[in-house]
């Protein structure tokens, strides 16, 4: 069994046939999926989404990318969204960067806003990080001074010091199809060196899909592609990385029921 542990399926991209999808990824026994917020503002239509589908549940928070738009957003409405009993994770917030979509210093707020949350409930922060690798390690560094909470460095794309100070913070890191594609040698090399303990696969689906399907539009299914490489790297059998990933995603996402034996439904 696998879990895309991260995938956006109130994209547009997905609209049309999201029962199929649904469906495609059950048939490869990947029995759970997680929905990823980015906008607060549209939490409702993901959690209809979580709420159609057995297999399917979601996070709720604001992409640095649209920081600016919800620093109205309080902790306390995080808190209260997050009781839903499909809302398995905060996030994903972080630092972004790449782009120029929000001031950093709008995207440090909301992260921060977020992290109280995740502290508060338990529930996993799911973390964007990138091109703000010393802006990233500083302020997990000094959250979790104030006070552990769990988290996920999702699509790891960052550098090896970042993986590195996340583990040793208590966090997870999360490898999406970028470790498939040839020219990433270097974040093959940071899965290596990651605690087998705490890895995790995921799509973030529609983007980045996996060799060999690299250039068109990404979705869950394909998270087999990215476990199979990662099995690769660490020198392990694909069954093996079924069941690291697998029993990894359990522990983080601890509100998220594992499927029962035999379960098929959608």
């Amino acid at each position: 069994m696998l879990v895309d542990s991260h995938c956006h399926l109130d994209f547009a991209d997905f609209a049309e046939e999201r029962d199929a999808i649904v469906q495609r990824a059950l048939d490869y026994n990947i029995m759970r999926l997680v929905t990823i917020c980015t906008r607060v503002r549209r939490f409702g239509d993901i959690i209809k989404i979580a709420e159609q589908y057995d297999s399917v549940y979601a996070s709720v928070g604001t992409h640095p990318n649209n920081a600016h738009e919800e620093l109205d957003v309080t902790a306390d409405d995080l808190i209260r969204l997050s009781e839903h009993p499909k809302v398995v994770a905060i996030g994903e917030a972080g630092l972004d960067y790449h782009y120029d979509y929000a001031p950093p210093e709008a995207q440090a707020q909301g992260f921060r806003t977020h992290i109280a949350a995740s502290r508060a409930t338990g529930l996993p922060l799911v973390i964007h990080a990138r091109a703000a690798d010393d802006d990233m390690i500083s302020i997990l560094t000094e959250e979790t001074g104030k006070g552990a909470f769990p988290f996920i460095l999702h699509c790891f794309s960052s550098g090896a010091e970042l993986a590195r100070v996340g583990v040793d913070l208590g966090g997870y890191v999360s490898f999406s199809g970028i470790l498939t594609f040839k020219n990433s040698p270097e974040i093959r090399e940071i899965a290596k060196n990651v605690p087998r303990d705490r890895l995790l696969v995921e799509t973030d689906a529609p983007y980045l899909a996996p060799m060999p399907h690299r250039g068109h539009r990404n979705e869950p299914s394909f998270v087999r592609h990215t476990a199979a490489v990662l099995a690769e790297t660490i020198g392990v059998s694909e069954d093996e990385v079924g069941e690291i990933t697998t029993d990894n995603v359990f522990r983080l996402f601890a509100k998220m029921p594992r499927p029962s034996a035999g379960a098929t439904n959608a």
